[in-house]
């Protein structure tokens, strides 16, 4: 029951965090300031790869609340996450790098946990 309740409370963590970054990915304006842009203008990013950044984003936090996508969106959340970290990698930023290893550890220990309403 422990267990369960564990797993539920990281989904809706997980599921407020992805909504919350997508969103914030989706409306970042050129010109705009803030940690975050300065994070993606490190990067070089394009205003396209940042939406699609934040589309992702958003479609792991809705996936993983469906039993039946529960593992697909925890996977996309993972390759995001890992995705990002290669790339902060590359230009040399191991604070970012560092700060998103719990955030990827979730989503793995989502699926060991398993989606906690399914009875079987």
């Amino acid at each position: 029951m422990i267990i369960k309740l564990i797993s539920g409370v990281l989904i809706l963590f997980t599921a407020y965090m992805g909504l919350k970054h997508g969103w914030q990915a989706l409306h970042i304006k050129p010109g705009d300031t803030g940690p975050e842009v300065e994070l993606f203008n490190k990067l070089n990013l394009s205003p396209v790869a940042i939406k699609a950044i934040g589309v992702l984003s958003i479609m792991g936090a809705l996936l993983i609340l469906a039993p039946q996508t529960f593992f697909i969106g925890n996977l996309l959340n993972v390759v995001v996450i890992v995705s990002l970290m290669a790339m902060f990698l590359n230009v040399g930023e191991i604070k970012p790098t560092l700060i998103e290893i719990p955030f990827l550890i979730v989503p793995l220990l989502l699926i060991y946990l398993k989606y906690p309403l399914e009875f079987s």
